[in-house]
């Protein structure tokens, strides 16, 4: 079984993993199917979602930021459809305090940060105050540059630095480890073998002390690999996420819900059997 505590309740799978469904209120994400709004996010809730990803400022190599005021004017009317029909988890990937404070008041449970909350320090304190968790991701630079500087002496050990440091900021700001959860960012300027050295071994970030969320979905590493295009790494997508589950994963962030799911629970068979 796996398990999250959020603020005020315990959600928890018997899967080896917790889905998380990618809805991207945006013009411009990198894969066009998973832009959308209450639609597509009542599609990934029947399709078994255990949480939903709602993002409101697409964060592809080479995309520009946008305001906190824009942000907001995309996020909350989803969220507010979101909670007519029902009470899953909602996670917000976003890097600003008003933005997760707005989407928090209207219902949502988990702050996405692609910046560890280097951009908003204002975050670490919001956090600890309302009990929810906090994904802390590792980038390199800004989306609109991030891929011009791939080079390290050693990925790993450089992204577990970095995510130490912000863990252990994070539990000193009063943030419960149990809340704390550690996404290496695949493709945040990565090359694709770094990206590959870090899923294979995402279970053994801070020493296994937090709970891992590998974003893998459709990305450019998953291309590189097999040659296909966006919309044609279904299967590519499947196999990594499945890969990273079983290196320690325990969260897989998708924009394919069913397909996560069913694998997920041809491992748990596997397993049993």
């Amino acid at each position: 079984m796996t398990e999250l505590k959020l603020s005020g309740r315990m959600i928890s799978t018997k899967l080896n993993a917790l889905v998380m469904g990618i809805v991207n209120v945006t013009p411009d994400s990198f894969h066009e199917k998973s832009r959308g709004g209450i639609e597509l996010a009542k599609r990934l809730i029947e399709e078994g979602a255990d949480i939903i990803d709602l993002g409101a400022e697409s964060t592809r190599p080479g995309s520009d930021y946008i305001s906190e005021e824009e942000e907001i004017r995309r996020l909350i009317p989803v969220i507010k459809e979101i909670r007519k029909i029902s009470n899953i988890p909602l996670s917000i990937d976003t890097r600003k305090y008003e933005v997760m404070k707005a989407a928090f008041e209207e219902g949502a449970d988990i702050l996405n940060d692609i910046s560890a909350m280097e951009d908003d320090p204002r975050l670490f304190d919001f956090c600890a105050q309302t009990k929810i968790p906090v994904i802390l991701m590792h980038k390199r630079g800004i989306p609109s540059s991030m891929q011009k500087n791939t080079d390290y002496n050693n990925c790993f050990e450089e992204v577990d630095k970095y995510l130490s440091e912000r863990a252990r900021l994070a539990e000193e700001k009063g943030i419960e480890s149990e809340k704390i959860i550690l996404d290496p960012g695949i493709g945040f300027g990565k090359s694709v073998e770094d990206n590959f050295l870090l899923m294979k071994n995402c279970g053994k970030l801070c020493q296994g002390r937090y709970k891992v969320l590998m974003a893998l979905s459709r990305k450019s590493c998953i291309g590189a690999v097999t040659g296909r295009e966006t919309a044609d790494r279904l299967c590519g997508s499947v196999s990594a996420d499945l890969l990273s589950v079983l290196a320690g994963a325990s969260l897989i962030r998708v924009h394919d819900v069913k397909e996560a799911v069913d694998s997920l629970k041809v491992l748990k068979a596997f397993n049993g059997a």
